[in-house]
């Protein structure tokens, strides 16, 4: 607990301003102003005694959220990124990305606004960074066993991580040219800047880790081969088949999925020239899909100065508070305004695209749209109301289904759930003795925390695996599902 009655004397939540939106739209830096030290004590003081911290199962990875509250409360930073760090590799991640579902399970938001326990987090790490008291951990001694972890996303880098610090060789495998996976090329730098990526990489390599960049496992090394090498592997390579939409006119030009679009831009500001990039300048830019990934498409679409931008979801707009149906400490489903709401564009709720209209050219130049109905509760088109949206750019964010199949089906065997999804086992083994799977990969397209979390775990798994007994937490199983996630 912080201040006592912190939370009598600070009611209100309070969050750094985002840079004015005609600022900050014409670069790709992070929308947040810096965090005032000041506010964030003052916050970080409403963290109440309640008893059971509700927090610690919201969060999937169990953060020792009143401890670290309470230690930045008192200005003892470093004790606070300790605690922080006992619980989560990398927060400056999940304290950009992650949706917070501690703040949703969080006891003071029964009546009053949760703490800001994402802000608190993220100032944590990155006062932390400012001071250099972010150092390599490298193991005292090494245990001669071998890990091969394939992927570099948040699942990959902290299996990873946590391996190397148990002393076990690990080499980290990415078809990319670079490291990092969705963080580094489908995430925009206006959510999270790379070069937080690039210091938490610096500090792994200092560690041990190593990583192998552009290889790809089943094409220039086989899972077979691979396995062979190694004493155990994991899949991290995240569920990354989009979901398309397949209805006439899919195969015009300027019709794309998300991902192609994002990874091209990221590429694009990384410095990289990219021959014939998916460019929203002077366009119509139409996004399908309401999650994240479509946010990131309209606030990279407005960088790039497209002419208009209309998001479309096919489901009904959510209510702004929290629904009778979904009560605390679940995370609940509400009227969400993301940094790239702000910025302009048109959302559309209950619109079915039923066709993609395109010019003689072979372009696309218009959707067709309908309302949504709900038929024996299946989502449709409502005849009759249909109408067109111009279009020069279609942007498919509608999800993914699994990640790629073919090589592991054909190589190792591996099994896949009915959801798409690589079958495990509670010790996290992929069907194949000594290969492991976390992530997305396992787990079906879920949160950055999540993935985390799982890495985590799946590490425990291998250390026990390799040398018979563990002191690596694991805290979750591949059963575990989060308090208020049901619903998603």
């Amino acid at each position: 607990m912080a201040d006592p009655k912190g939370f009598l004397k600070v009611t209100e939540r309070e969050l750094p301003p985002r840079r004015p939106v005609p600022v900050r739209i014409m670069d790709w830096k992070e929308v947040y102003e810096p965090g005032d030290s000041a506010v964030i004590r003052r916050q970080a003081g409403r963290c109440m005694d309640c008893g059971v911290p509700f927090c610690h199962q919201g969060c999937p990875l169990g953060n020792l959220i009143p401890e670290w509250n309470d230690l930045n409360w008192r200005g003892e930073g470093r004790a606070a990124i300790e605690r922080l760090h006992a619980t989560n590799n990398f927060p400056e991640f999940t304290g950009r990305l992650c949706p917070a579902p501690c703040e949703s399970a969080c006891v003071l938001g029964i009546n009053q606004p949760p703490v800001t326990i994402k802000q608190i987090e993220v100032s944590t790490i990155d006062e932390a960074f400012a001071h250099g008291w972010v150092e390599a951990e490298p193991p005292g001694r090494l245990t001669g066993k071998t890990v091969a972890v394939v992927g570099s996303g948040p699942a990959g880098l902290a299996a990873a991580q946590q391996l190397t610090r148990a002393g076990h060789t690990v080499a980290v495998y990415e078809r990319d040219d670079r490291i990092g996976g969705l963080l580094r090329y489908g995430i925009p730098d206006f959510k999270m800047e790379k070069r937080h990526l690039e210091a938490r990489l610096r500090q792994m390599r200092d560690e041990g880790t190593r990583f192998r960049a552009g290889v790809e496992i089943g094409k220039d090394i086989s899972w077979a081969d691979l396995r062979a090498r190694y004493d155990a592997v994991v899949i991290a390579t995240g569920a990354t088949v989009p979901r398309d939409l397949a209805i006439p006119g899919r195969d015009l030009d300027g019709v794309h999925f998300a991902m192609e679009y994002l990874v091209e831009s990221n590429k694009a500001v990384a410095g990289d020239q990219v021959p014939h990039q998916i460019h929203a300048e002077g366009k119509h830019v139409v996004v399908i899909g309401g999650g994240d990934t479509g946010a990131d498409c309209i606030g990279t679409a407005h960088r790039q100065g497209a002419l208009s931008v209309t998001n479309l979801a096919i489901g009904a707009q959510p209510p702004e508070a929290r629904p009778e149906n979904q009560p605390w400490p679940m995370t609940p489903t509400v009227f969400e305004i993301a940094s790239a709401h702000e910025e302009g564009g048109e959302r559309s709720f209950l619109a079915s695209t039923v066709e993609f209209l395109g010019n003689e050219a072979g372009e696309v130049r218009a959707l067709r749209v309908a309302e949504t109905e709900f038929v024996d509760g299946r989502r449709v088109p409502k005849s009759g109301t249909e109408r067109e949206i111009p279009a020069d750019l279609v942007l498919i964010a509608m999800g993914f289904t699994g990640p790629e199949r073919t090589a592991l089906e054909q190589q190792l065997g591996t099994l896949f759930t009915s959801r798409g999804n690589v079958e495990r086992a509670e010790d996290w083994q992929a069907g194949t003795q000594g290969v492991f799977v976390a992530g997305d990969a396992g787990r079906g397209q879920s949160l950055i925390v999540w993935a985390i979390a799982e890495g985590r775990a799946a590490a425990s798994a291998v250390d026990e695996y390799l040398m018979g007994s563990t002191n690596l937490p694991a805290p979750v199983r591949p059963t575990d599902v989060a308090i208020g996630l049901q619903h998603a």
